[in-house]
C-alpha cells in the first residue's frame, strides 16, 4: 500500500543586512557627464571640479565601450589631493559591473610571492572578460499537481504519510524510497513526469508547490523556481510581500535557451592550472601559472570566438602609484600593450621630473620616454575655493553629518591653506566633537578644537625645525655641520692658494 502526499510551501523570509562603510571615494557615483559629455555642475554624482580631465576621461569611456580599440594607455598626472583617484572610481562606476575592472598600487608588484611580470600578468588577465554563450535544454511550465510516494525497500513493504506513516511493519530490513510524478503545463499542453528521489530532494529544497512556474535544467538537474502563476493569484494561501507572480509558460515544455557566463581570463587560468580547480579563487593561493596554460586557454577562446560562442570583453586596468615600478615592469608594460587582447591600461602618479626606480636616470613622471610616448596625457589641476566647499558639502552629506554655514565656511579656509584631505578628515572629527556638546550640528568651536588637536603638515614641519636637536637621528643638523665643514675646508684651501701665489710673486 502506498499513500500520496503533497508538498507544502512554507515562505521563509530573511532579511540580509548590508554592511556599508564610509571610505574615501565611497561618495564618487560616476563622471557626472551629460549624453554631449560636458561635466554637470552642482556635484552631479559626487564629482565635483576637473571639467577638462573628466571631458577627456569621458572619451576614454566611450572608447571602452565601443570594445574596439585595446592596448591604450592614459596617464593621470596631477599634485597630491586633484583627485586622480577619485576620477578612476567614477570610471569604474560609469562602465557598471559587466565591464571588469581591477586596481592596484604599483607597490603590489614588490610584494606578492611571486615574479613582478607574473603579477602584471594576472592583473592583466583579470582586466580582460569573456562572455561565454551556451544553449542548454530546460523544461519549462507551472506546477499541476506534485505526488510523492514512500515505500521500504527490502523483503517487507510500507507505507508513509506526511505526519509519520502507517501500515504494515516490514518484514526484512530496507531503505526509505522515494518515487513520485510530477505534472507540469503551459497554455498549449500538459505532461507528467516521473521523479527520482534526487529530484523530489531538488524540489522540497526549493519547496517547490502546485501553482508555481519553474524551469528545469535537462543536464544538471538544477531546478529554478521563477515565481507564482498568475492563475493562482486569487487563492486564498498564506503569501508574503516578496511572492512574485509571473506569466504561465507558452508554447512547448522543453525549451532551448540562450545562457550567457561572464568570466575572466585569469580565472579560466587559475580553474585550468591548479588541482583544487576553482577553489583557488576563493583561497587565494594562484600561484604562478605557466605560459603553456595560457597560450592553451587564448588559443581556445579564440576557437570561441570563431564559432560564435565567446565574445571578448576589454576592461580596465588601473595602476596607481605607477611611479614605484621600476624599469623591468615598464618593459613588461610596453610588450604588454601591444597584444590585441590588452585591457584598457589607466596609470596615475603624483611625481614631477624624478628618477625612475632603480636607476639614476630622471624622466617626467618617473616613468621611461618610451612609455610616455604611447601614453594619452590626463592632467589634473588644484580645486579651486568654490570646489573644495562644494566637495565638502559632498562629504558631510556622505558621512551624514550637520554642519552650520559658518562652521563650513571655516573649514573650506582651512581646506584652501593647508590641503583638501585634512580638512576632510576633520569632517567626522568635528563630528564627534559636537556630539560630546550634545549638539547635532558641527559649529566653529567644534572646527577649531579639532584644529588645535590634530596638526596639518605645515605645522608638523615647523614643529620640526623648531624642536629638531631634541629628536633622534637628527639629519638636519648633521647636514647644517658637513655644510659648515665644508666651507671651513674652502676657507682653508683658498688660504693656503693665496699664500702659495704670494710667495711666487716675491721670487
Amino acid at each position: 500500500m502506498t499513500s500520496s502526499i503533497q508538498i507544502s510551501n512554507n515562505a521563509s523570509v530573511r532579511e540580509l543586512t548590508r554592511l556599508e562603510r564610509i571610505g574615501a571615494h565611497s561618495h564618487i557615483r560616476g563622471l557626472g557627464l551629460d549624453d554631449a559629455l560636458e561635466p554637470r555642475k552642482g556635484g552631479s554624482q559626487g564629482m565635483v571640479g576637473q571639467p577638462a580631465a573628466r571631458r577627456a576621461v569621458g572619451v576614454i569611456y566611450k572608447m571602452i565601450k565601443e570594445g574596439k580599440i585595446g592596448g591604450r594607455a592614459i596617464l593621470l598626472a596631477g599634485k597630491p589631493g586633484t583627485g586622480k583617484t577619485a576620477i578612476a572610481m567614477g570610471l569604474a562606476q560609469e562602465l557598471g559591473e559587466d565591464t571588469p575592472f581591477t586596481t592596484m598600487s604599483g607597490s603590489e608588484v614588490f610584494s606578492l610571492e611571486m615574479s613582478k611580470t607574473e603579477a602584471l600578468t594576472q592583473a592583466f588577465r583579470k582586466s580582460i572578460g569573456i562572455r561565454i554563450l551556451e544553449e542548454t535544454e530546460v523544461i519549462e511550465g507551472e506546477v499541476v499537481e506534485i505526488q510523492v510516494d514512500t515505500a521500504i525497500g527490502g523483503t517487507g513493504t510500507g507505507t508513509g504519510t506526511g505526519t509519520g506513516g502507517t501500515g504494515d511493519k516490514p518484514k526484512g530490513k530496507g531503505g526509505m524510497e522515494k518515487t513520485g510524478r510530477l505534472t507540469l503545463s503551459t497554455t498549449e499542453m500538459e505532461t507528467v513526469y516521473d521523479l527520482g528521489t534526487k529530484m523530489i530532494d531538488a524540489l522540497t529544497k526549493e519547496k517547490v508547490s502546485a501553482g508555481d512556474v519553474i524551469t528545469i535544467d535537462k543536464a544538471s538537474g538544477k531546478i529554478t523556481k521563477l515565481g507564482r502563476s498568475f492563475s493562482r493569484s486569487r487563492d486564498y494561501d498564506a503569501m508574503g510581500a516578496q511572492t512574485k507572480f509571473v506569466q504561465s509558460p507558452e508554447g512547448e515544455l522543453q525549451k532551448r535557451k540562450e545562457v550567457v557566463h561572464t568570466v575572466s581570463l585569469h580565472e579560466i587560468d587559475v580553474i585550468n592550472s591548479r588541482q583544487q580547480g576553482f577553489l583557488a579563487l576563493f583561497t587565494g593561493d594562484t600561484g604562478e601559472i605557466k605560459s603553456e596554460v595560457r597560450e592553451q586557454i587564448d588559443h581556445k577562446v579564440a576557437e570561441w570566438r570563431e564559432e560564435g560562442r565567446a565574445t571578448i570583453v576589454p576592461g580596465v586596468l588601473f595602476i596607481d602609484e605607477v611611479h614605484m615600478l621600476d624599469m623591468e615592469c615598464f618593459s613588461f608594460l610596453n610588450r604588454a600593450l601591444e597584444s590585441d587582447m590588452a585591457p584598457v591600461l589607466v596609470i596615475a602618479t603624483n611625481r614631477g621630473i624624478s628618477k625612475i626606480r632603480g636607476t639614476d636616470y630622471k624622466s617626467p613622471h618617473g616613468i621611461p620616454l618610451d612609455l610616455l610616448d604611447r601614453l594619452m596625457i590626463v592632467s589634473t589641476v588644484p580645486y579651486e575655493r568654490e570646489e573644495i566647499h562644494s566637495i565638502l558639502k559632498v562629504r558631510c552629506e556622505e558621512e551624514d553629518v550637520e554642519m552650520t554655514d559658518d562652521a563650513l565656511e571655516l573649514l573650506t579656509r582651512i581646506g584652501v591653506e593647508t590641503s583638501l584631505r585634512y580638512a576632510i578628515q576633520m569632517v567626522i572629527a568635528a563630528s564627534l566633537a559636537a556630539e560630546k556638546r550634545k549638539s547635532t550640528e558641527v559649529e566653529i568651536e567644534d572646527i577649531k578644537r579639532v584644529y588645535t588637536l590634530f596638526v596639518d603638515v605645515k605645522r608638523s614641519t615647523q614643529f620640526l625645525m623648531d624642536y629638531q636637536s631634541e629628536f633622534m637621528f637628527n639629519e638636519l643638523n648633521e647636514e647644517e655641520e658637513s655644510d659648515n665643514s665644508d666651507e671651513e675646508e674652502g676657507e682653508e684651501e683658498s688660504t693656503i692658494t693665496n699664500e702659495k701665489s704670494e710667495a711666487m710673486d716675491e721670487s
